[in-house]
């Protein structure tokens, strides 16, 4: 009899990694995401299904311990829309199949990817291709903006002072991933 596998999801960027003393440049774990368009009357409701309330000002997100093992965060970007990560890979489309109101969800799972950027030079290395000012007055931490990176546009999230989550779309991670890894090994980091 045949044994059934199943194949495990990978990422475009497995394996990859960079940096050097001050920054540590890698591929996240596959994710979850879910792009939402939602008119006012639908806030609430997609807030309450997805346990994360959907962000109002800009720049800014919100996340939810959605279980042990599993972080939700909402950044918003722009006035009706945001996107919502989930590290534990929910099913966020049918999570917010119970929701109310006149609102668009979109599974990005598969479009979008993510590189972690951390330590003490990663606001230099992000800064090296991104026109965001990025110190923490003007970008505190769970700040998010969709922003260009060299020539790519990407949404950054800053996780914590020194940690940085940068998404892409898989088809530009190889030339994000390797514009941060030689950003990050610049004398001037």
């Amino acid at each position: 009899m045949a044994k059934a596998t199943m194949a495990a999801a990978t990422g475009p960027l497995d394996g990859q990694v960079a940096g050097s003393a001050l920054v540590s440049i890698k591929p996240m774990e596959p994710a979850s995401r879910l792009a939402i368009r939602a008119r006012p009357d639908a806030i609430a409701s997609l807030s309450k299904v997805l346990g994360v309330k959907l962000p109002q000002a800009p720049k800014t997100s919100a996340q939810s311990t959605a279980a042990k093992s599993r972080q939700r965060v909402a950044l918003w970007l722009g006035p009706d829309e945001w996107l919502v990560i989930d590290d534990g890979n929910a099913d966020l489309m049918g999570i917010c199949a119970k929701a109310k109101g006149l609102y668009s969800a979109v599974d990005v799972s598969h479009r979008n990817t993510s590189v972690l950027v951390s330590g003490k030079g990663a606001e230099a290395t992000i800064s090296a291709g991104c026109p965001q000012n990025l110190s923490l007055d003007v970008f505190p931490v769970g700040a998010c903006a969709r922003t260009l990176l060299g020539k790519t546009e990407v949404v950054l999230y800053r996780v914590e002072e020194d940690v940085f989550r940068v998404e892409c779309w898989r088809s530009f991670s190889t030339y994000v991933f390797a514009f941060l890894a030689e950003a990050g090994q610049s004398p001037m980091i």
